[in-house]
């Protein structure tokens, strides 16, 4: 039962991160579900940001399967600077 709630919980971020319209590294299926709500949390963000998206897109595309979007500095500095606004 716990098994299939998660595998539940696990598909709608899925679903959630696909109808983003932003291309997702296959490697994000494979982490665990708080990695990929931090990823649809940022990939929600640069959504609005014509700027940041076409970098990732530009990186996403060049680097190809070797693209790590939780190592790369764009994830790295917006999740630093969402840590430090939680904290103040």
């Amino acid at each position: 039962m716990y098994y299939s709630i998660i595998l539940i919980h696990s598909n709608i971020i899925t679903k959630m991160l696909t109808n983003l319209d932003i291309p997702i590294p296959d490697i994000v299926q494979s982490y665990d579900e708080n990695k990929q709500k931090e990823i649809l949390e940022y990939l929600s963000y640069i959504k609005e940001n014509e700027l940041l998206k076409k970098a990732y897109i530009i990186a996403f595309q060049h680097l190809g399967s070797s693209f790590n979007i939780y190592r790369s500095n764009g994830f790295k500095e917006w999740k630093s600077s969402n840590l430090t606004n939680k904290s103040s």
